[in-house]
């Protein structure tokens, strides 16, 4: 009997291509359908090494006609991405393979934040204020029909990019028009949503914000996991993940609720969801659905020691339901979270923020003591000394640190002494000269609010490798 076939749409994303062939090679023989992008361009020889590949040109039908023939060539059973800006490229060939998956309709919907506000208030599911802007022209009727304080993000983006608080009209209205004046590939956007802002409760020190993530196989929803947060780093970028998430019971229905709610009011039939719902004092309202598995889910899933959710996704794919055994069909959503999260102990993924105001990184300092530490199992670098960051209000980071601890105040404790530790040096890349020490703890703050911290001769610098273990 032949081994099913697993194309994956290939580009940045939330899985690595490594770990896409590493989780995916026992359910099936993988290939990769890699999209022209930057970020394929730059590792394509290690894309070809790793799986057999396929040229997708996603800017034009052509393209993706051109595509789908070469993939039939290969006779795929399921097709996934990882990649949220390839949603629309995997939903456009997987209706060309006969494959299935989210819908085109449905993949508009999940990327488009406007269009998805609208669907969700006309369904009943939530009602947050929202307003499209198209040009600078559209601020005055955007704020008369929001109000302020208020959040501005691109209509179509990922990872916060863009991404604001809006308090002061002026000052919103100048950031509109440097959005909108500017081309995508300047780093501008072609629409923008004005929202209104969600006021969360006061859970420090972790997030008001969850995420829940759902796998859904012909229309019915199954929830695996429910994610806890550590606190924004402003504007809105995220500072990292673990399981499980410190709700009560009532909190934790609710947030299930409301996020099966949101993912039938979208249409989604086959595929996987991550909900963002924001913890306010009148209830869970939601952030956003998106139609792929979220940041570092895979990592956790193998810290937790329980199922593996990148296998999820590609069964789910396969037309598979991993949960046929539930015993309760007629419920909105069957909840599996027990099965899937730990409940002894806690697993957690925090980022180290890139700085906003960038800089070229130069020195790393503390790495092995905080690998000492109780529970860090990984250091997993994302930036090494001699590169540059750019300036961004983006979600991006310098590393993540990978553990576990006994429960969520030990969590807490351990990561404050790491995040105390590690010291980061960066220089002015225009100039070349000296520049400042921040400690770890301090990146996630605006620049003017920093300390300054004093390079510290007795934490040794270990940044040669990009994954540090115990």
């Amino acid at each position: 009997m032949s081994r099913p076939v697993i194309a994956v749409v290939y580009d940045f994303g939330s899985v690595s291509p490594v770990e896409a062939v590493e989780r995916l090679e026992p359910l099936g023989d993988v290939v990769f359908a890699v999209v022209d992008s930057p970020h394929t361009a730059d590792i394509g020889p290690l894309l070809a090494e790793l799986a057999p590949g396929v040229r997708v040109d996603a800017s034009t039908e052509h393209g993706l006609d051109a595509a789908a023939a070469e993939l039939r060539r290969h006779a795929p059973t399921a097709l996934l991405t990882f990649s949220e800006r390839r949603l629309d490229t995997t939903a456009a060939l997987a209706v060309r393979l006969g494959l299935p998956g989210h819908t085109p309709d449905t993949v508009r919907l999940l990327t488009d934040k406007h269009a998805q506000r609208r669907r969700l208030a006309e369904r009943g599911v939530d009602r947050v204020r929202s307003h499209l802007l198209r040009s600078p022209a559209d601020w005055t009727a955007a704020v008369a029909a929001v109000g302020l304080p208020a959040v501005l993000k691109p209509v179509r983006g990922e990872g916060s990019r863009s991404t604001h608080l809006v308090r002061e009209a002026a000052a919103g209205a100048a950031l509109a028009q440097s959005l909108l004046a500017v081309a995508p590939d300047q780093g501008g956007e072609t629409g923008l949503v004005l929202e209104e802002y969600l006021a969360g409760t006061g859970r420090e020190p972790f997030g008001d914000h969850v995420s829940v993530e759902s796998a859904v196989v012909d229309g019915r929803v199954t929830h695996w996991a429910v994610t806890g947060k550590f606190p924004l780093v402003p504007p809105f970028r995220e500072a990292g993940h673990f399981w499980p998430a410190p709700l009560d019971a009532d909190e934790r229905a609710a947030v299930l609720d409301l996020a099966a709610r949101a993912v039938r009011a979208l249409d989604v039939r086959t595929g996987i969801t991550h909900t963002e719902l924001k913890l306010t004092p009148h209830g869970p309202r939601v952030i956003e659905v998106n139609g792929r598995l979220g940041a570092c889910l895979g990592g956790l899933s193998l810290l937790a020691g329980g199922p593996d959710c990148v296998a999820l996704a590609a069964r789910v794919a396969l037309g598979e339901d991993p949960f046929d055994a539930d015993p309760h069909p007629a419920a909105l959503a069957r909840d599996v979270t027990a099965a899937w999260m730990p409940q002894d102990r806690v697993v957690y993924a925090r980022a180290v923020p890139t700085p906003v105001d960038g800089g070229l990184l130069t020195r790393v300092n503390g790495i092995r003591d905080v690998l000492g530490l109780p529970g860090v199992q990984t250091y997993d670098s994302r930036v090494r000394p001699g590169s540059r960051v750019s300036p961004d209000v983006r979600t991006a980071e310098l590393a993540l640190l990978w553990g576990t601890a006994g429960d969520h105040a030990e969590m807490v404790e351990v990561l404050d002494r790491a995040l105390t530790t590690l010291t980061y040096t960066f220089d002015d890349p225009a100039t070349g000269a000296p520049g400042r020490t921040l400690c770890a703890r301090d990146l996630g703050e605006a620049p003017a609010a920093r300390r300054a911290t004093a390079d510290s001769p007795t934490s040794p610098a270990a940044a040669g490798s990009p994954h540090h273990r115990r």
